[in-house]
């Protein structure tokens, strides 16, 4: 890998859950230590094609995966494999073409990198429309294989394990385009940490077992953490430490509930925080939803887990992987849930398995080896000829002048 200001890497990233968006910081961070002379610009598509609705986009579907998960399973399910309907969802395009051209315009990337599969999409419209050349890396941020993150201007995929590799070939991707490097994480949670010193600084009992509790950036699981201490007992004395993200209307709520204590138990409430690296490596076990990149920071910190009611669909699909690596234990339901912390709690030997399988299969280095994969595949791309620069600026041109009429022209061009 070699550092060069030639370097300009665009980051398409999207804000229907935080895991998008922190493996695109962790992009940025590999590219910062490891080529320090390159650009690294981070977008979020959703904001900057939809800067009016794209808020509104992300209420309605956390609503709608708390309210009606099983609707969203079925249509994950009925769209996994590439078929009619999944077609039909590609078709529907959801970017303005003349927005998308106006941002290749103005930063001029050497490639681009899709943390987010719409942002994936719309830049293999414009790939196969012929309005751009830049070569595109896509950034899959689960460990599941579904048709809405592949599409054919795709140059190369980056996933993050074996298994997900050979499940896109088998869907018909050239082998040459895949590469397994882990998904990629912020360094700070590959580091090793003092256990002790950790929970002295954030005021946690050295003595007590510590189970930290997350979900997602939205908190989506500690209330119903908080019932379960509540209404049940049996459990061993222990601290929880429950994050509930961005979400302040439910981390003023539990702060009022808990006072510090709960059912014999230590409670502390946080909300955002930008140091759960430390509170990873603090904890005996985590309780989490099983989003990818939560996992794959846990995994990278050898954190043994509870996956807890996965959402149907790509949380699913996760929570199977990571229990058939045997780094983590599944709970459907509360009463479940309280057994495998009894489970855990109860038994160092079966802490200890979860924590070895997770040594086998965390992401080392997953971001580092997604940088290279990303530059590797930009320095391979040709330069496009004068001709083709001087044609694409007037297509950019065309575009940002009037849209409307830039995306009929290019749907018919096509078709032909």
């Amino acid at each position: 890998m070699h550092a060069s200001s030639q370097h300009r890497i665009l980051v398409l990233t999207g804000t229907l859950g935080e895991g998008h968006n922190q493996a695109a910081r962790a992009i940025a961070e590999a590219a910062a230590g490891a080529a320090p002379n390159a650009e690294v610009t981070i977008v979020d598509y959703m904001k900057w094609t939809h800067p009016k609705l794209h808020s509104v986009g992300r209420f309605c579907y956390m609503q709608g995966i708390k309210g009606l998960p099983s609707v969203y399973g079925v249509l994950y399910r009925a769209t996994r494999e590439e078929n009619r309907l999944s077609l039909l969802f590609k078709q529907l395009r959801t970017f303005r073409t003349e927005r998308m051209l106006q941002l290749l315009e103005e930063l001029r990337p050497t490639v681009v990198v899709c943390t987010f599969p719409a942002a994936a999409a719309a830049m293999s419209y414009l790939r196969l429309s012929r309005l751009t050349r830049v070569p595109t890396v896509t950034v899959l941020t689960d460990y599941a294989r579904h048709s809405y993150w592949i599409h054919p201007g795709t140059d190369r995929y980056i996933v993050g394990a074996e298994p997900i590799r050979e499940a896109l070939i088998a869907s018909g991707v050239s082998p040459s385009r895949v590469v397994a490097t882990g998904i990629p994480v912020r360094r700070q949670f590959g580091q090793r940490h003092d256990r002790a010193e950790l929970r002295r600084k954030h005021g946690l009992d050295p003595q007590l077992p510590t189970i930290l509790v997350m979900g997602g950036g939205d908190g989506l699981i500690g209330r119903s953490v908080m019932r379960l201490v509540e209404e049940q007992g049996g459990l061993p004395s222990a601290q929880f430490v429950i994050v509930c993200g961005r979400n302040e209307r439910l981390r003023r709520q539990l702060e009022e509930r808990t006072r510090g204590a709960c059912g014999g138990h230590r409670i502390v409430v946080t909300g955002y925080v930008p140091y759960v690296h430390e509170l990873m490596a603090a904890a005996d076990v985590m309780v989490t939803k099983p989003g990818g990149l939560t996992v794959s920071e846990a995994l990278a910190q050898e954190l043994p887990m509870i996956l807890f009611k996965p959402i149907p669909g790509q949380e699913q699909e996760n929570s199977a992987y990571l229990a058939g690596l045997g780094a983590a234990l599944e709970a459907g339901s509360r009463g479940e849930l309280m057994e495998r912390l009894r489970q855990v709690l109860e038994h160092g030997a079966l802490r200890d398995r979860l924590r070895r399988n997770a040594s086998r299969h965390k992401p080392v280095a997953g971001a580092s080896r997604a940088l290279q994969e990303i530059l590797e595949l930009q320095d391979l791309r040709r330069a496009p000829t004068a001709a083709e620069a001087s044609a694409l600026d007037a297509a950019v041109a065309a575009a940002v002048a009037g849209g409307a009429a830039l995306q009929a022209s290019a749907a018919a061009a096509a078709q032909a």
